[in-house]
């Protein structure tokens, strides 16, 4: 009898621990938040996503006002195309901007919106014509020893 109950103990630990490492798993990959709140879909283009991926945080000031939808290519414009599902309490002006954020130095990626001052809303469906692509830290380095070895070469020629 005592060994079945101690079984029974650690089976139930077993599923316990097994539970908490699905809620992790969900948590870290972004799909914990299983809300129903109504939202609506906003399209913008960019020239360069980095790592963002669906799913991502899409903040304003810092608050967290909806997810990033869906990424495609387009075909004709050779852009990725992002679709922002934000949350309905949150309406934005026609005339904000979006730009694609890093939190931390290699932290994960997010859109940032930032509002306009147009009077006329965001609708369903339209499409942000303000946006800024990520920042690519492997092009700012190369960027940086280019100009430092430009620099270099003009005081090698210069006149003493």
């Amino acid at each position: 009898m005592q060994r079945a109950t101690l079984d029974l103990w650690v089976g139930f630990f077993v599923a316990v621990g097994l539970a908490a490492l699905l809620f992790l798993a969900l948590k870290v990959g972004n799909m914990g938040a299983f809300d129903s709140a109504k939202t609506y879909e906003v399209k913008a283009s960019f020239e360069n996503i980095g790592g963002l991926k669906a799913r991502a945080p899409v903040k304003s000031a810092g608050v967290l006002v909806g997810r990033v939808g869906d990424i495609s290519f387009d075909t004709e414009t050779y852009e990725a195309s992002v679709t922002l599902k934000l949350d309905a309490r949150y309406p934005f002006p026609r005339d904000s901007s979006a730009s694609i954020m890093t939190s931390g130095l290699l932290g994960e990626q997010y859109v940032a919106l930032e509002a306009g001052g147009d009077e006329k809303m965001l609708a369903n469906g339209e499409r942000l014509k303000l946006t800024q692509g990520a920042v690519v830290l492997e092009n700012l380095i190369g960027q940086f020893l280019y100009n430092k070895a430009e620099g270099e070469g003009k005081a090698e020629n210069s006149p003493q």
